[in-house]
């Protein structure tokens, strides 16, 4: 039932992401004791994320949301950007992180789990190429990541 709810708000959130230039990254949906938490993450192609665009599409979501009846019970509803120490996990946010300091966890051919950090310096729509501090640059199949971290540069 959760992976259903979270398909629904998915499905309504996107079009309103689309509208102000954003896509959305991930919805989570955490319960326990008490409230229900739901988190829609956005982020976008080119640029960031701003608090005006979260709070409209906030507030255009929790109308959507109580108008199909997703919840029977009080949620909160928080819209933001997924921030730098959350992994990268759709092939869009690779452009916009393009020269950017980065650690790739990934699987190689013979299936072993490798790690190599360097710059990103080339994303096509198949494969990331990251460069390392010896100027080698390895070409990284996007079905091969397990994760990729942007590491900020102070």
């Amino acid at each position: 039932m959760q992976i259903d709810i979270i398909k629904n708000i998915k499905d309504l959130a996107e079009p309103l992401a689309k509208e102000k230039g954003l896509f959305v990254v991930d919805v989570e949906l955490k319960t326990g004791s008490g409230q229900a938490e739901l988190w829609v993450l956005l982020d976008s192609e080119e640029g960031g994320v701003n608090i005006g665009a979260c709070s409209d599409i906030s507030k255009e979501l929790g109308f959507l949301i109580e108008a199909h009846e997703l919840f029977d019970k009080g949620y909160r509803l928080n819209v933001s950007s997924p921030g730098l120490s959350r992994p990268l996990s759709d092939k869009r946010q690779y452009k916009k992180n393009e020269g950017r300091v980065a650690t790739i966890k990934f699987k190689n051919t013979e299936g072993e789990y490798k790690k190599i950090e360097g710059v990103i310096t080339g994303i096509t729509d198949d494969t990331v190429a990251i460069t390392d501090e010896e100027e080698v640059e390895t070409d990284i199949p996007f079905e091969a990541i397990v994760e990729t971290k942007i590491i900020p540069v102070i």
